[in-house]
């Protein structure tokens, strides 16, 4: 395993809370849309997280009152409209990169978003495990409203679990904002809550994810992402296997001797 908390990354914000990594992009003036430079920082960093042990949980904040308007459209559409196939695939792969890094990172995700949370920005939240927004949440999967194709990034395998097809088409097709009401009313966002107290209770959140079992809790990610390709047998005998090797866990009996001991567990993450 590798230490990752004392990281500094070039193209977007990194602190810790505690074991919570808390990441922001850093473009407040521009809505903080995502360049070359920061799609490959980000896969990179969270392709690291899946060997780091130091921390247990993540954060994605806003900045500046809006989460991500997408990819840059100087710096990134831009130079795409100039591009060769081959050139353009390499980039489509990349982000897609970031999305099986996300997934696979092994660390419960939290995506607190405010104002704009557009294109692939709206793919980062959607790829993050829990969701929080403000009211002032829109959320737009606005593929189509530049001449592309809604299924970018995983959106047209993903969304629909998260919201079910019909809605999920609907915003594919059209490329209009999502309201943070219709947002929680389908269940892409877990809560809604007011700007001033946003921050503090995707922390709180994640907090207690972050102080529960560790190990436990990446399994538990990697259940839920790989059983939707499982048959119910499958998944059944996936759940067995993965649950048997928990029970092998230091803190499965941490559990078992706070319980007998009336006490509250305190996690070790092994």
């Amino acid at each position: 395993m590798t230490a990752l908390a004392s990281i500094n990354p070039a193209h977007f914000l990194w602190r810790m809370d505690g074991t919570v990594a808390v990441i922001q992009l850093n473009r407040p003036d521009r809505k903080n849309p995502l360049t070359f430079d920061s799609y490959a920082e980000l896969r990179d960093t969270f392709r690291g997280l899946a060997y780091a042990d130091d921390v247990n949980a993540v954060v994605f904040l806003p900045n500046g009152g809006n989460f991500c308007s997408g990819g840059d459209v100087h710096e990134i559409i831009g130079p795409l409209v100039k591009m060769s196939m081959k050139e353009l695939l390499a980039f489509t792969r990349m982000t897609g990169d970031l999305v099986k890094a996300m997934l696979h990172c092994g660390k419960p995700i939290i995506a607190a978003v405010d104002g704009v949370v557009a294109g692939a920005g709206a793919i980062i939240a959607m790829a993050s495990d829990l969701r929080l927004a403000t009211p002032q949440a829109k959320t737009a999967f606005l593929f189509n409203r530049v001449g592309l194709a809604g299924c970018d990034m995983g959106a047209c395998a993903m969304l629909p679990r998260i919201i079910g097809q019909g809605r999920a088409a609907e915003l594919l097709y059209t490329g209009r904002a999502m309201s943070a009401q219709e947002g929680e009313a389908w269940g892409f966002y877990n809560k809604l809550a007011a700007p001033e107290n946003l921050e503090g209770e995707a922390l709180a959140l994640a907090g207690r994810i972050a102080s529960g079992p560790v190990f436990a809790n990446g399994i538990t990610k990697t259940q839920l992402n790989q059983e939707w390709s499982m048959s119910l047998d499958q998944a059944i005998e996936a759940e067995a296997q993965a649950q048997a090797i928990c029970m092998q866990t230091e803190d499965f009996e941490r559990a078992y001797r706070a319980f007998v001991a009336k006490e509250k567990p305190v996690f070790g993450g092994n």
